[in-house]
């Protein structure tokens, strides 16, 4: 009875050591579900300089990239970024990409909170469309992967979303200079995003959403870093009807075909630190105000 004992509790020790390391302690259930979902992303995924190496035994807690909530093994954070976005910029870092097919298997990360897979090269496959059920996700930042088409507005779910950054590469040239094969057509979804801190989607096309684009993102009281460089915007720069933008710090919004005089609703932005509205057709004097602002 004794040896049938001490067997039992030779099994039960290697079993909490198995489940229990480095300061984690599991589930077993969770262990389970979490690691599944991670092998299952990476068997989709094309690794030709082998980040990936350490996503093996159970320990994915350590793996390389993967951030685990303290004392329950819940994956609350991927970031796989290209470690060299400017080589990849232009062309030479594709060693460092991962590339392939995004596995569905993200959605059963349920408490996934940070996303990144930036600078890779995801090509040419659209953004997928289950990103918009990722409910947990509080920092997403998918730019510069070679995604093409129109980016999903289920993104829009995704309602504690504090950082977004959609930024696509260049693909072509057009009558209207380079152009992207990332486009909006309808940005009224982002109005969901009321947590929304910071949205760059520089070389995304939004010619289709014309001027619609300040009333939306007007609605994002805690905005504070708006980055929409590149993204095809033409005539006047409008202006909200009111001014609820009183977090926004920084507005970037260069390199598009505004034909407008400055807009003078920003010297209400008392918050404002910068602002680049350079390479477009402005005229007229800028506001006397401007120079009044606080943080500028």
């Amino acid at each position: 009875m004794e040896r049938v004992s001490v067997f039992v509790l030779v099994i039960l020790y290697f079993i909490s050591t198995e489940i229990s390391c480095n300061g984690h302690t599991y589930i077993n259930n969770n262990v389970l579900s979490e690691r599944k979902a991670l092998i299952d992303f990476k068997s989709g995924l094309i690794d030709p300089s082998n980040q990936l190496l350490s996503w093996k035994g159970n320990n994915y807690c350590y793996w390389h990239g993967i951030g685990c909530e303290n004392g329950t093994g819940f994956v609350v954070s991927i970031d796989l970024h290209n470690p060299y976005p400017l080589d990849n910029v232009y062309g030479n870092g594709s060693y460092m990409s991962l590339s392939g097919v995004i596995s569905p298997s993200l959605i059963k990360l349920k408490y996934l909170k940070h996303l990144d897979l930036s600078f890779n090269l995801f090509q040419p496959i659209p953004i997928p469309q289950f990103f918009g059920y990722m409910k947990s996700l509080i920092y997403l930042n998918l730019s510069y992967c070679g995604f093409i088409g129109e980016i999903p507005s289920n993104l829009g779910n995704i309602s504690n979303l504090q950082y977004l950054d959609i930024s696509s590469r260049y693909t072509y040239y057009n009558n209207f200079g380079y152009s992207s094969d990332l486009f909006i057509k309808n940005i009224e979804w982002m109005t969901s995003l009321v947590s929304l801190k910071h949205l760059s989607a520089n070389n995304v096309n939004l010619f289709m959403v014309g001027s619609q684009w300040i009333e939306v993102l007007n609605k994002l009281p805690m905005l504070r870093e708006l980055r929409l460089n590149d993204c095809s915007l033409f005539g006047s720069i409008p202006s909200p009807s009111y001014v609820n933008l009183t977090s926004l710090a920084v507005i970037a919004i260069s390199s598009n075909r505004f034909n407008s005089m400055f807009p003078e609703w920003l010297i209400n932005v008392s918050s404002l630190v910068s602002i680049d509205i350079s390479v477009n057709e402005l005229h007229g004097r800028s506001p006397l105000g401007l120079g009044e602002l606080p943080n500028l």
